[in-house]
């Protein structure tokens, strides 16, 4: 198992041991625009989800707290992403932190799941306490730059379920409990910019207090050696 740990704004720090790794997909709050979404990426050849909002199980071990990705290929790219990581049983031990789920293109037009397991799911090294915050949660904002700091992804919580829809989700299932982490799926990119970029950075910011939590790492291409 994955073992993450983070820094929370009190000083202290929490370590918790991933069992269970989950991706939120087409998880826009407004779920008329995620299906004009999805009808676009089918005209791209990406498969459609069975139902909407989906969600997605990864391998454990792809949750890091890195500052390198490496991939097979130069089509992969990152999702400006907020993540939720349970420590324990209370409320006060749901962590919220900025995440970036790094995703091969290539893949998702054979599934989205498979996409998501090709690469790593990076959470950034701290984390707010979800109780902290949850009475603003929709005004933090969601940012990712890539390169030279070109904006990628400027939107707020307010664009995706909240929190609570995936806490409720979890432990409806019975998968409330420590060692789950799931990432909230991501909102739109800005048009123009190459999302196949060799760095990528993602900030989840509290307006309200200035602070702000932030991930960064560059992408590193693996060695070619050929195929007999």
């Amino acid at each position: 198992m994955t073992e993450l740990r983070f820094e929370l704004p009190d000083g202290t720090t929490e370590g918790i041991h991933v069992h269970t790794l989950l991706n939120g997909g087409y998880a826009g709050r407004n779920q008329e625009d995620v299906a004009a979404h999805v009808a676009e990426l089918a005209e791209l050849g990406v498969p459609a989800p069975a139902s909407t909002p989906a969600l997605y199980a990864i391998a454990p071990y792809l949750a890091q707290q890195t500052d390198e990705v490496p991939v097979q290929h130069g089509r992969t790219s990152g999702e400006a992403e907020w993540a939720l990581v349970i420590t324990g049983p209370e409320p006060g031990d749901v962590l919220l932190t900025a995440a970036c789920d790094h995703t091969d293109r290539e893949l998702e037009v054979h599934g989205v799941a498979w996409s998501k397991n090709a690469g790593l799911d990076v959470l950034a090294r701290q984390a707010w306490r979800l109780t902290d915050v949850a009475d603003r949660i929709d005004s933090l904002t969601l940012r990712a730059w890539v390169d030279d700091d070109v904006l990628i992804q400027d939107g707020k919580l307010a664009e995706l379920l909240p929190p609570e829809y995936w806490l409720n989700f979890l432990a409806d299932r019975g998968l409330r409990e420590p060692g789950v982490a799931v990432l909230s799926g991501t909102i739109p990119m800005l048009p123009g910019v190459d999302q196949f970029a060799g760095r990528w950075r993602v900030e989840l910011g509290d307006p309200a207090t200035g602070r702000a939590i932030e991930l960064s790492y560059r992408v590193r291409r693996l060695p070619e050696f050929g195929e007999k």
